[in-house]
């Protein structure tokens, strides 16, 4: 959520970033209902205060005066239930396009539709060339007898899977080394719920936008996370933080899930778009400084990139273009990974920048050294998410014999399984 000072001294800048990230809110009925707003609540005040003033007065009036005061304290009590019911009315059609009004994205983030105008900024590693014909990471798994699409089917429906034995080591494993790696960094891991509440969800930025792809459990009126950055920030709404403590550095693992809503028919085959996957998230809260902010986001991108590095995998980064980094970013990087049966680079981390976009709607402050308290800044990567993730290590690392060798990496977590073999 934008500043509504920032709305009224930013207005161009702001209608900019509602065309450039195709968002469709109408920037001059905000203004307008931002006017009635405060025109209304300038009233109710001044109603209140003369309704005051008359009240304490009526003991001291004269017999003769006693009457007329009594019918006016009447006459504005019944104004101002008309003036708060109309502004009851503006407040929520304020707040309904306050919520999705977009943020501002920095001056150095490309202007696009979509992923495709984003702007590739560096590689790492080649793409193996294979002199067998490869399979890709489905057929691998079933030979190898780690991973199950059929049976999950009969019990949990399209989209499900099972990692069996080695194949759920895997997995662990890359939890685990993205873990260690981003704790050696100062983030401090947190296990969280996996049920919200919509606050929550609404606070982030998820909703109300995102509501179509989120699980609702409504008898108990909670949603299942798509990402543990829901409560790594939210464990601080409504709280004014120390100055000393920031920046907070969290890392969490949890299972997640989405409903993947609209993408009926789409990758189908194999595990690249699922309903419910693992992933360790990264996220800052940090002081209202743009230098600050920025070398936090480096600093998650970095760390993303340590792990792809330690696995061996080939990949590249990507500046997101306006209409691909989403409603609340000011700036994002996407990390894509080469995955040899997709023969192309695949999104498999995205690195945002918010500002004030979720502290301001979670109610995140900090007291700064004048003990005033200031809106914090929000920051969140992925550090890796599976099963996605196994899809490139499977098909990069796969032998002409359907065999594949596990990244050295990950041996230490891997009860001494370096290398996986057909079970036929």
């Amino acid at each position: 959520m934008l500043d509504i000072k920032t709305i009224r001294e930013r207005t161009d800048d702001v209608r900019r970033a509602v065309r450039d990230k195709n968002v469709d809110v109408d920037v001059d009925r905000l203004l307008s209902l931002d006017s009635q707003r405060r025109q209304l609540l300038q009233s109710s005040e001044s109603m209140r205060a003369e309704r005051n003033q008359l009240s304490k007065s009526i003991p001291k009036a004269s017999n003769e005066d006693r009457p007329g005061i009594i019918a006016r304290v009447k006459e504005i009590k019944g104004q101002m239930g008309q003036v708060e019911e109309d502004l009851k009315a503006v407040e929520t059609e304020y707040r309904a396009l306050m919520l999705a009004l977009p943020q501002i994205p920095s001056d150095d983030s490309p202007v696009g539709k979509d992923e495709h105008d984003n702007e590739v900024l560096r590689h790492w590693g080649k793409p193996r060339e294979f002199d067998f014909e490869i399979r890709d990471h489905e057929e691998l798994g079933e030979l190898l007898g780690i991973l199950d699409k059929k049976r999950p089917v009969k019990f949990a429906g399209g989209r499900a899977y099972v990692l069996k034995g080695a194949g759920a080591l895997l997995e662990l494993a890359v939890m685990r080394l993205a873990l260690d790696i981003v704790m050696e960094r100062g983030f401090t891991p947190i296990l969280g719920p996996l049920m919200v509440n919509y606050e929550a969800l609404e606070g982030t930025g998820f909703f109300p936008h995102g509501e179509e792809d989120t699980y609702h459990l409504e008898r108990d009126e909670k949603y299942l996370i798509g990402t543990s950055e829901v409560h790594l920030v939210a464990m601080h709404m409504n709280e004014i933080l120390d100055s000393e403590d920031l920046p907070l550095l969290y890392t969490g693992y949890s299972p997640c899930f989405r409903r993947e809503a609209g993408s009926y028919g789409r990758d189908t085959r194999g595990v690249y778009r699922v309903h419910q996957f693992s992933k360790v998230e990264q996220v800052v809260i940090c002081r209202d400084d743009p230098e600050e902010s920025k070398k936090m986001h480096h600093l998650l991108l970095d760390n993303s990139e340590r792990v792809l590095q330690a696995l061996g995998l080939p990949y590249r980064v990507a500046k997101a273009c306006t209409g691909d980094m989403g409603q609340g970013k000011v700036s994002m990087f996407e990390v894509e990974t080469w995955m040899p049966s997709r023969q192309a680079y695949n999104e498999t981390h995205s690195c945002s920048e918010l500002y004030g976009f979720q502290a301001r709607r979670l109610g995140i402050r900090f007291r700064d050294e004048d003990g005033k308290p200031r809106v914090c800044y929000t920051l969140n990567n992925t550090a890796v998410a599976s099963p996605r993730i196994l899809i490139p290590i499977l098909e990069t690392f796969q032998n002409a014999d359907g065999s594949v060798d596990i990244p050295e990496a990950l041996h230490k977590y891997m009860n001494g399984i370096t290398r996986l073999e057909p079970k036929r």
